[in-house]
């Protein structure tokens, strides 16, 4: 990942280079076209602009479209659900791509649907896998052409409640010295996102915390994962309650957190990308203590290298972790500046141990 100020990262430096991303339904400069070109097209339920999941996964697109010669065309399909299916089927039936991109458990079902209806198409699903058994009715037929990469995201929770629980044990964060409360606010209760929460919890004990101090709370709704508003009312009722900082786990409903954190005056954990690098309000980046990141855009770029090498795996399921690089926390100088050398010291060795396989993390996936 590539840091603008001269940060030190705990998972592969320079292989994610965030935009700054607005919105748009195709984007091919760079390469300019031809028919050598390999065309990714990136559909997203949802869109980009979240400084976070979904703008981690275009960087490294981007990358691949930069470094490798591919050429992108994004699909933002938007909040609405109702859209998701036929603009998937729209997306899949043109003939203007040679892969599919999507990502996110919501969409699986629809990859597993349409990949063998286009078996001369190539597709990746990030952060869920497709079910490949047939059992779900989806892929029925298989999915030999399709590519699933999934995260090892509970590794991830557990640094971040590992870090959450020294922080108010040593009364570390400015002006929260008489809370000993952290929040953690999933988007929608499913295995995966609940995988964030088991992580967080069994670092914040393994710490020495209680479970009771872990407030937990989701945004729920039509748009659990683009719902800001939402996110800053369970958010300021969070440090309403006592929480020293929270962690959203909501993709754009989490922007909330953050407004809601510089009113509170309290801190926050960034998500999926480096956030204090990606927001653009400067109070809101300095509530941000850490992000814990989970290298979408990484994945990507390498799968983009492994096509080209003829060596990706299709039919098959990647699942990546701290040993891989895949997920991590942002280790730089504003993190240096809020967190004390003893308890940097002390995440770095929780991490170590996870990396090693000595830390087995529950999951819920």
């Amino acid at each position: 990942m590539r840091y603008g100020r001269s940060a030190v990262v705990t998972v592969v430096a320079g292989m994610l280079a965030l935009a700054a991303c607005g919105g748009s339904d195709e984007d091919n400069s760079g390469t300019g076209t031809g028919p050598d070109k390999p065309r990714i097209k990136l559909v997203l339920n949802g869109g980009l602009g979240d400084k976070s999941f979904f703008d981690s996964a275009y960087a490294g697109l981007k990358r691949a479209q930069k470094d490798l010669g591919y050429d992108l065309k994004v699909v933002e399909l938007g909040s609405d659900r109702t859209k998701w299916q036929p603009g998937f089927e729209d997306a899949a039936s043109a003939d203007d791509y040679d892969i599919l991109a999507a990502g996110t458990f919501e969409v699986t079902d629809y990859i597993g649907e349409l990949a063998p209806r286009f078996p001369d198409k190539k597709f990746w699903v990030f952060d869920a896998p497709v079910d490949y058994s047939g059992k779900s009715g989806a892929c029925s037929d298989k999915c030999e052409n399709v590519y699933s990469v999934t995260f090892k995201q509970n590794e991830g929770g557990y640094l971040a409640g590992f870090l959450a629980e020294k922080l108010v044990a040593a009364k570390a964060l400015k002006g929260t010295g008489s809370l000993n409360k952290v929040g953690v606010m999933g988007g929608v209760k499913t295995p995966l996102i609940e995988d964030f929460v088991v992580g967080f919890k069994a670092g914040f004990t393994a710490a020495g915390g209680k479970n009771s101090d872990v407030l937990v709370q989701y945004v729920g709704g039509d748009k659990p994962f683009s719902d800001p508003a939402r996110g800053k009312e369970i958010s300021t009722s969070m440090y309403g309650q006592g929480a020293a900082l929270v962690w959203p786990v909501a993709g754009l409903s989490g922007l909330g957190t953050f407004e809601s954190a510089v009113a509170a005056k309290r801190y926050t954990f960034g998500v999926d990308s480096d956030q204090y690098r990606t927001l653009t309000d400067q109070a809101q980046k300095d509530t941000v203590v850490t992000s814990i990141l989970k290298n979408v855009g990484t994945a990507l770029y390498k799968a983009a290298q492994a096509d080209q090498q003829d060596s990706l795996k299709y039919g098959a399921v990647d699942t990546l972790g701290l040993a891989e690089d895949a997920v991590g926390y942002v280790n730089d100088d504003h993190f240096k500046e809020l967190v004390p050398e003893k308890i940097r010291t002390e995440v770095q060795k929780a991490a170590d141990k996870v990396r090693s396989g000595s830390v087995t993390v529950p999951s819920a996936v």
